[in-house]
């Protein structure tokens, strides 16, 4: 948790390494941009950490490879994009990772760390075919003003990343700043706890998501690993040109060693039977946990680039690659 001046981290852990948690948030928060104390939160705010030993009766389930809980859990891949992703989030991720490379580059240097970005699209008969407005929300230096922050966003931004997926909008459709004024940004204007923002981690509302976080969590919680399996077999399928709309859904129980469900769902998309969909699947990952965890091979410390611009959509993940059977 984070707010103006302060970063609570807790959580349970089940480890024989020796980390120095503090110095591990002031580097991220370092990082991030928040290196100005006077602004109310940087790596110099107070920092408590609270983390202690994983229960053993969660770890009697997990130490024999089954689910770290209960839950259910969705995958989902359309066409529509060249990362097999629904066009709404893909825009908002690429617009969001664009505002931080402006100002980490120093092209926009009065921008601040923080931000946020959302995308209407228009569609006809579930085919994207316009944008209608383009939303971003980022502080910035008082000496700037919102007219300029708008221009140079449209300009160096907006135009040139649209264009790579063959949209364009006007100004008129661009709003940057709704309420006009945005100077302090980050935990100081807005506390902020890990897992807050799942349709943002995952597919932007265009497909259902079993509610539970996946940052803060080990793949043997199956929160976060089962989601990233769903969302493999998913892609997989389009990708294999299966179906041009997928949503693979799973649910476990806590120590389960296996899905006590898993669904197939292509909304009248198939291009094969659901036999012969099911079986590429089968034949694609084992999605018990261990099979999961070893075909995905998420025991590494690939996670910490998910924290920002989404799980999905982006080829540096495991669970993102393309397999031909």
């Amino acid at each position: 948790m984070v707010t103006k001046n302060f970063l609570a981290m807790a959580g349970e852990i089940t480890t024989k390494a020796k980390l120095n948690y503090k110095k591990i948030a002031q580097r991220v928060v370092k990082d991030l941009g928040y290196t100005i104390p006077k602004l109310n939160f940087s790596d110099k705010s107070k920092m408590i950490i609270k983390i202690h030993t994983q229960s053993p009766e969660i770890a009697i389930g997990v130490d024999n490879l089954g689910a770290g809980d209960q839950g259910m859990m969705f995958g989902y891949a359309s066409n529509e994009t060249k990362e097999l992703m629904p066009l709404p989030i893909m825009l908002a991720h690429r617009l969001a990772m664009g505002m931080d490379n402006l100002r980490e580059t120093k092209r926009l240097p009065y921008l601040r760390p923080d931000g946020k970005s959302q995308v209407t699209v228009g569609y006809i008969n579930g085919i994207p075919k316009t944008i209608e407005n383009v939303v971003l929300a980022v502080p910035h230096s008082e000496k700037i003003k919102l007219v300029q922050v708008k221009e140079d966003l449209f300009n160096l931004l907006v135009i040139p990343m649209l264009k790579q997926y063959g949209y364009k909008i006007n100004r008129n459709q661009l709003i940057v700043n709704g309420t006009g004024v945005w100077h302090i940004g980050g935990p100081a204007s807005d506390t902020g706890v890990t897992g807050r923002k799942i349709i943002v981690d995952t597919y932007g509302g265009m497909a259902r998501q079993g509610g539970g976080a996946f940052s803060g969590k080990d793949p043997t919680k199956v929160d976060r690993s089962a989601a990233y399996a769903a969302r493999y077999l998913a892609k997989n399928i389009i990708a294999n040109k299966l179906a041009d709309r997928c949503e693979v859904r799973l649910a476990y129980f806590i120590g389960a060693k296996k899905p006590v469900m898993q669904e197939t769902e292509t909304f009248g998309t198939e291009k094969k039977s659901a036999k012969i969909i099911s079986s590429f699947a089968d034949k694609l990952l084992d999605t018990s946990l261990k099979g999961i965890i070893e075909g995905l091979d998420l025991r590494r410390p690939i996670y910490f680039r998910t924290a920002s611009y989404g799980h999905f959509g982006r080829n540096i993940f495991p669970w993102e690659k393309i397999k031909s059977l």
